[in-house]
């Protein structure tokens, strides 16, 4: 990174220590990441993996950031931002949220209102370093900082920009929620091909080795979905029997219904936290 703001993680579970950890391995300086929670033992272990600042205070650890990234469960977030308020009120970081659902006119309204806010909605491949973001900047973000908190999720994978919050439920029903889906078609090819008769670690290592291909593939080439499913199949040969099932049993159907489905919890989700329901 060209420039080195100071970056104050409020909240440091799972996907913030994901985060320091892809900041760190671009070239980020440690000695400007900061994180609060409430466990001093888990953050001395941070501490010591990582070589950041911590403190159990989360308004001094606002106070210290030019960049603050909320990284707190959504259903603590109001006590959290009404807390660190008056700081960032005087201070005037750049407010990021990785918390679902929450938006960003609700968190605004936390933390005082009028500050540069960030959503950003990552997923959990994110903590191997295969994320997949969706970014939103309301209209206080100068282009700045939307490439410098670009670069940050970019370290823990691809970030893309959306240009109305109302498509962050869509990446919440399609990348965020979408490793389950995976995991649920891993789950059903394991148990499919045991019932063919082969061993359930095999049927395993062969689904995920398939799966990880299969993506590796799309993501290099020049054609589409369709294209390289074509590429696979054979007329009359195995693929083309496999497909046609899938097809046939309405698939893509159940798929949209699914989609759709987490799209419709998301929009609820945003007005349950935010209480308006």
């Amino acid at each position: 990174m060209s420039t080195s703001p100071t970056i104050s993680f409020i909240g440091a579970g799972n996907m913030a220590s994901a985060i320091i950890g892809g900041m760190l391995a671009s070239g980020f300086d440690a000695g400007r990441i900061w994180a609060s929670a409430p466990e001093d033992s888990h953050l001395q272990a941070l501490r010591k993996q990582f070589n950041i600042s911590v403190t159990t205070d989360n308004r001094y650890c606002a106070q210290q950031g030019d960049i603050i990234i909320l990284a707190v469960k959504p259903q603590i977030m109001a006590t959290v931002c009404r807390d660190i308020a008056p700081v960032v009120q005087n201070t005037r970081p750049l407010m990021v949220s990785i918390a679902a659902g929450l938006e960003a006119g609700t968190l605004d309204e936390w933390l005082g209102g009028g500050l540069p806010l960030i959503r950003v909605m990552p997923n959990t491949p994110s903590l191997v370093g295969k994320g997949a973001a969706g970014l939103y900047a309301n209209d206080d973000v100068s282009d700045a900082q939307k490439e410098t908190v670009a670069s940050i999720f970019s370290s823990i994978g691809s970030a893309l920009w959306v240009d109305d919050e109302a498509s962050l439920h869509a990446v919440t029903a399609l990348s965020g929620s979408g490793p389950a889906y995976f995991f649920l078609m891993l789950e059903a090819l394991e148990s499919a091909a045991a019932k063919a008769g082969m061993p359930a670690e095999t049927a395993r290592e062969l689904a995920i080795q398939t799966m990880a291909g299969a993506a590796e593939m799309a993501a290099r080439s020049e054609h589409d979905p369709a294209q390289l499913k074509r590429n696979v199949m054979s007329p009359g040969g195995t693929t083309e029997q496999a497909i046609n099932t899938f097809e046939s049993g309405g698939l893509r159907e159940l798929v949209d219904q699914a989609l759709q489905a987490a799209y419709r919890r998301s929009e609820e989700m945003a007005r349950e936290l935010a209480g308006k329901d």
